[in-house]
């Protein structure tokens, strides 16, 4: 064969190898299937605000937490407001239980235009942070602080989703005079919370015919109790309660052990934790607390199954947080807008299935029918013993039958279940 023939055949070979790829066909190319159109989403900033460092860091995380799972539950929901997809961001902000710190980050959230607050923690914060709240518009919502005066203010934006300190205090001071106990002295950390719950626990044992031997006052960062608690010890009473937090309630408790008394003690929702239990050691047993509102056992088993799997167990006020956060997401799907002035009329008027139960809220925005728990800590933890809706509380016998002779049941009936009817059968004639 000539090298002109070989030089052909070669370049034939080459042309068909080209062509059929050793023998394989070449499938012709699909075109690209077209881009799904981008989903437009909107961010959605929602504040908390608690002391997450100090001595009760451990309730302001708490309470965090409870709100961030809302945030991240409502984000994977994929819910729409206002025709596009919602992307809810929580922004946390440390206010170190500071009455100071609360308007400055208030006045930080207003600049960082979140679309509602979930908080504070702590009273004593939260009613300075309220009016700035109210002057910017932003719904804000408590998990956790008790005192009146926070609704007493008349914001149409703040609201709270536990009961109030002249719901809780009278709870706990007849459930301390059911137990035929004559002589209290009552002490108080001086914040808002604390001398707020005191006084109404001192209003109601006075009318119940208990007598307050005395009634001393520290602050929020002591340590050393040893002064107030001699001063009791010489007044011989029956029972203390104690109005403010763990951190300051457990070293107190300790110490009157270690002086030898041995009166009962009772304190808030702010020292009815597993901490107290903690801090406080051997001497918590036995001791009587109260919470605004119903245990963490209590709350709905989804939203206890999601937080223990993330954060762990439930400290105190978590599921109330977890409930406020969902609330403004829950008003802001009803007016289909994040724009505050938009949602909050229905926020002011929402009847909400949350964990903690039904919510709805009267014209000061408390919550209707709001639950004081009493608890008495045993084996190292609050163990609840009753729950006391205010209805209840109104048309229980046991609560009127402790005034002395000529004193006015009625009296305490309004103190303590003020616009609450109930038959006059359950209070009157009886002693």
């Amino acid at each position: 064969m000539n090298i002109t023939k070989k030089l052909g055949l070669t370049l034939v070979a080459a042309a068909l190898v080209t062509a059929y790829g050793c023998g394989k066909k070449e499938e012709p190319k699909q075109a690209a299937a077209p881009a799904a159109p981008a989903v437009e989403t909107v961010t959605v900033k929602i504040g908390h605000a608690g002391p997450l460092t100090g001595g009760i860091a451990h309730l302001g995380k708490d309470n965090e937490n409870g709100a961030r799972l809302a945030v991240e539950q409502a984000t994977a929901k994929k819910m729409k407001i206002g025709g596009k997809v919602a992307v809810f961001e929580l922004l946390g902000e440390d206010d170190q239980a500071d009455p100071k710190m609360g308007p400055t980050i208030a006045q930080k959230f207003v600049d960082a235009k979140v679309a509602g607050v979930v908080g504070h923690l702590n009273s004593g914060v939260t009613i300075p942070a309220s009016a700035v709240y109210n002057q910017a518009g932003i719904p804000m919502i408590s998990g956790s602080a008790t005192n009146p005066k926070l609704t007493e203010q008349g914001f149409k934006n703040v609201f709270r989703v536990v009961g109030r300190d002249d719901q809780q205090g009278p709870a706990v001071a007849q459930f301390l005079a059911a137990q035929k106990i004559k002589k209290v002295a009552i002490a108080d950390d001086a914040t808002a919370y604390g001398e707020g719950l005191a006084n109404e626990v001192e209003k109601t044992l006075k009318a119940a015919g208990v007598q307050i031997v005395a009634r001393e006052k520290t602050n929020d960062k002591a340590t050393d109790f040893k002064a107030i608690l001699t001063k009791i010890k010489g007044r011989n009473p029956d029972a203390v309660f104690y109005g403010g937090m763990d951190a300051t309630g457990g070293p107190m408790v300790k110490q009157a052990r270690e002086l030898g008394i041995k009166a009962a003690f009772s304190f808030g929702d702010g020292a009815c934790t597993d901490e107290m239990a903690k801090l406080a050691g051997a001497a918590a047993e036995g001791l009587i607390c109260s919470q605004a509102g119903l245990p963490a056992s209590a709350a709905s088993k989804d939203f206890n199954d999601a937080f223990k799997a993330k954060f762990g167990e439930v400290k105190q006020y978590a599921p109330f947080t977890y409930d406020s956060a969902n609330l403004l997401i829950a008003a802001m799907q009803k007016a289909d807008s994040a724009d505050p002035a938009k949602y909050l009329p229905e926020l002011a008027k929402i009847n909400h299935k949350g964990a903690t139960g039904t919510i709805e809220f009267d014209e000061k925005g408390d919550r209707k029918n709001a639950e004081i728990t009493i608890f008495t800590i045993g084996l190292g933890r609050p163990e609840a013993l009753d729950v006391v809706d205010l209805r209840e509380m109104a048309c229980r016998p046991e609560y009127f039958y402790l005034a002395p002779d000529g004193e006015d049941l009625a009296a305490i009936y309004r103190t303590i279940a003020v616009a609450i009817p109930c038959p006059p059968e359950s209070f009157w004639g009886r002693r």
